[in-house]
């Protein structure tokens, strides 16, 4: 049981760095949207012939890194979730969820995941989430 605490404890913090890192690299798109608003604002211009680049090319540089920028950061504020959700040990379900989209980031992001599904599928983790929801349950009443 504390080999289990512990891991839990473990796998909480690499997922608030995970999710540190992916906000950080979530920021990258920053440039280019920089780039489209600069198109936009007809401050971007050719020197030899002064032409602003076509509107649309502005709105693909505005739109789609806003885009990224947005579901970067969902992504990690669901990662900073579950590690918060693995400190307290609630929610089981929805850290399993998460831990398989990990998975996709990739290699940090699929290590983590692997091992955060292989340590919540042992019957001794899902016996310490399920004392703990009873735990819970009976503090409201």
């Amino acid at each position: 049981m504390q080999d289990d605490l512990q891991q839990l404890k473990l796998l909480s913090i690499f997922h608030y760095i995970l999710g540190g890192l992916t906000a950080l690299f979530a920021c990258f798109p920053f440039i280019h949207l920089a780039i489209g608003i600069a198109m936009l604002t007809g401050n971007l211009k050719d020197s030899n012939t002064g032409q602003a680049p076509p509107e649309f090319m502005g709105w693909i540089l505005v739109l789609l890194p806003s885009i990224f920028i947005l579901c970067g950061w969902a992504l990690s504020i669901c990662i900073i979730t579950v590690g918060r959700k693995l400190a307290k040990i609630k929610s089981r379900t929805y850290c399993i969820a998460i831990a398989a989209v990990e998975c996709m980031l990739m290699p940090v992001g699929t290590v983590l995941g692997v091992f955060t599904i292989i340590a919540l599928m042992r019957d001794s983790v899902k016996d310490l989430f399920e004392t703990n929801n009873i735990n819970a349950a009976s503090d409201f009443t």
